[in-house]
């Protein structure tokens, strides 16, 4: 694997009224059900930071460290990247509860929900940025109640030399079956490995295909069965997941998305520019290489551009 990602080739393009208004470059990894690299573009052996991507092989880690929510929709919670909606932050507090921990606990920065009707009743209410509110709460939720669980300390449970980190950066490498490039600070104040888009279709694949009852397929199955646990309403992540029985998919800020289906195959997408906007047609054209087509799958790739509220264009694969 290089040590740096070498960038990506056009991959969607916005069209306004009939003309091509931008394109998105990136790079892609298409990995068949045995794990062989059947499609690609750009760069998918550079090393990225996956961001909130790698949340489902942390979970896994927390797992394996004997993490033991109440609730399968708790640990699909600490994988998820939610949208601050009030079924997403009275779940954080009551996992934060269940551990004897509180609120003032987390170590993720305050902010307000991500989802627009959220982020509106909270300002209404006259509400503020909390951390509860923030979309990485619950994966620092279940960082705390580990730390509970395993006996370490939970001051400083985000810095990269932590126990909980080094177990999170183990189990990200083993899953994608390569070495971690580098370690840096995720926007939640937690430590990111970097690693590449094949390396994380791989640690994908290897979840979805798991044996019933291993850590990684329990996380998995909590992630597919609440799919809006741990994104949001209407978000890319669910409306995949709900369009293909079995797929598991889980995005990354800057433009990251990582999606397997069992005996299909996964596939990973680094947009360079962030726009999130350009990964679901992107993902979808991926999966069709894979033998993936459906109605509800053609719907999710549809992204319109609007102007003065009207639909007047769309983004598609360049």
């Amino acid at each position: 694997m290089s040590g740096r990602y070498a960038g990506g080739v056009p991959l969607a393009e916005v069209v306004r009224s009939g003309f091509v208004e931008s394109r998105h470059l990136g790079s892609y990894a298409a990995l068949d059900a045995d794990g062989a690299l059947v499609a690609r573009a750009g760069d998918p052996l550079g090393a990225v930071f996956p961001r909130s991507a790698n949340k489902p092989m942390q979970a896994v880690a927390m797992w394996r460290n004997g993490l033991r929510p109440p609730d399968p929709a708790d640990l699909a919670l600490v994988a998820a990247s939610h949208h601050g909606e009030p079924f997403h932050v009275e779940r954080v507090r009551a996992l934060l509860a269940s551990a004897h921990l509180s609120e003032s606990d987390l170590r993720c920065p305050p902010d307000l929900p991500l989802a627009p009707g959220a982020r509106e009743a909270v300002l209404r209410a006259g509400g503020s940025p909390s951390r509860a509110y923030m979309n990485c709460s619950g994966k620092h939720a279940g960082m705390l109640a580990t730390c509970v669980v395993a006996g370490w300390t939970i001051g400083d449970y985000v810095e990269p030399d932590h126990p909980l980190q080094k177990a999170c950066r183990a189990a990200v490498e083993d899953l994608a079956g390569e070495s971690a490039a580098a370690v840096g600070v995720d926007g939640c104040g937690a430590a990111v490995v970097a690693i590449s888009l094949t390396g994380l279709a791989r640690a994908f694949l290897r979840v979805v295909s798991a044996d019933p009852g291993t850590p990684e397929r329990t996380v998995a199955d909590a992630m597919r069965t609440h799919p809006e646990m741990m994104s949001g309403t209407g978000a890319t992540d669910a409306r995949l997941m709900r369009a293909v029985p079995g797929l598991l998919a889980k995005g990354g800020a800057e433009g990251v998305l990582a999606v397997a289906v069992p005996e299909v195959g996964a596939v990973t997408i680094k947009i360079d520019d962030g726009a999130a906007r350009a990964l679901p047609p992107v993902v979808v054209a991926a999966l069709g290489r894979l033998g993936l087509d459906s109605a509800e799958l053609r719907e999710a790739a549809d992204v319109p551009v609007l102007g003065g509220g009207a639909r007047v264009g769309m983004v598609r694969v360049a």
